[in-house]
């Protein structure tokens, strides 16, 4: 029997994977789930799958945590280093904790030596050498759980990586692939969250209209799978049934297609190297009928540049990239500033901060405070 500590239990990540949990009693135990502050879903959750340990990030909810599982034999926690101590231990940790916040959380999991999975793309957008060079210290096993990364998992020839062309990404294009930039102008918090295809948080919903999600996946993709960065592409594919693909040499092209339900992608991570059944319905290609591809807009999307050219330049410019985006994606959630002025602002901090690389975990996170300060400045900026 495995054992399972989920970071994130409370999200739709989070979620799906107590539900494959839950489904196969005799293979996993709960250790640990953690959340920030939802106490109430957070105790459900650990009363139903009698984890060991249930923590709060945020320690002024440990009371309300304590009262809502007073009697039934699982302990309470608060606060960021109680989170981090609850990651190292288990046999497989699901890194679901959004933004920055889930780094040092995962590399506790890393440092455990077991299967980290990584639902979050920024430690690895923020801290991929380090990240990595942990994992190869510790003998930790890294598997991807986003779609797109677990379909080039599943496709890609880790012996052979040479005789790999290119890596695809697709992508839905959100929810305004087809408007106009005028239009996207007066998009909505609303608008931006309603995600055509996939049932996710807000902030990744965001992420995904103005497809920095996208530019994101194309950096962790670079750290994940060893080609260069001009060897990834990204495809617009509404449809969201291909979750990416992996050209060969020889002219053949891999592709990993699946319903739009993340339970596909954890099931994959779960019982790797083996298989697990999901409840989900064998795909019905002839119902589909047909699947469609497009180039992404550049000038309508600037994400997507702004994210290759961080990844291109190396150093602290992908982290300082995501702290940025994640405070202006949250001034957006906020109407404090409209959607496009998120890739603004993005674009602005870049600009105006240019630090060496970081080469420790700490050094990281004063990067992330210092690009999140400036990006900061330039929401009151727009607001005043």
């Amino acid at each position: 029997m495995r054992s399972v500590t989920v970071l994130g239990a409370t999200g739709s990540v989070g979620r799906s994977t107590l539900d494959l949990v839950e489904r196969a009693p005799d293979r996993f135990r709960v250790r640990a789930l953690t959340a920030n502050c939802d106490v109430d879903a957070l105790a459900v959750a650990a009363r139903r799958t009698r984890a060991g340990l249930a923590v709060v990030a945020d320690e002024a909810c440990l009371p309300a945590l304590r009262e809502a599982l007073a009697g039934s034999g699982v302990r309470a926690t608060g606060g960021r280093h109680a989170v981090i101590e609850a990651a190292a231990g288990a046999d497989w940790t699901m890194a679901a904790i959004v933004g920055c916040a889930g780094l040092e959380p995962v590399m506790a999991a890393i440092a455990g030596g077991g299967t980290v999975v990584l639902a979050n793309k920024e430690p690895l957008v923020s801290a991929g050498e380090l990240v990595l060079a942990a994992a190869r210290a510790s003998g930790a096993t890294l598997l991807p759980a986003d779609s797109e990364h677990n379909a080039i998992f599943q496709c890609f020839d880790f012996a052979r990586p040479e005789r790999v062309r290119r890596i695809v990404l697709t992508g839905s294009g959100g929810p305004f692939r087809d408007w106009t930039r005028e239009a996207m102008r007066n998009a909505t918090p609303e608008q931006a969250v309603a995600h055509p295809n996939w049932s996710m948080g807000a902030k990744i919903s965001v992420d995904s209209a103005t497809l920095f999600n996208k530019g994101l996946e194309l950096i962790e993709a670079a750290r994940l799978f060893p080609v260069p960065p001009d060897a990834i592409e990204i495809v617009i594919h509404p449809q969201s049934v291909i979750h990416s693909l992996v050209d060969y040499v020889d002219g053949s092209m891999l592709a990993q297609l699946g319903p739009s339900d993340m339970r596909v992608p954890i099931a994959h991570t779960l019982a790797w190297p083996d298989r697990m059944p999901t409840p989900m319905a064998p795909l019905d290609l002839v119902a589909l009928g047909r699947l469609d591809f497009a180039a992404p807009d550049a000038a309508r999307f600037p994400a997507l540049g702004l994210a290759r050219a961080a990844l291109v330049a190396g150093g602290a410019r992908p982290a300082i990239l995501n702290a940025a985006n994640e405070v202006a994606v949250a001034a957006f959630l906020q109407r404090r500033i409209g959607f496009l002025e998120i890739a603004a602002i993005v674009a602005d901090t870049l600009t105006r901060y240019d630090p060496p690389a970081p080469a420790t975990l700490d050094a990281v996170l004063a990067v992330d405070t210092e690009a999140r300060a400036l990006a900061g400045e330039r929401v009151k900026d727009c607001v005043s």
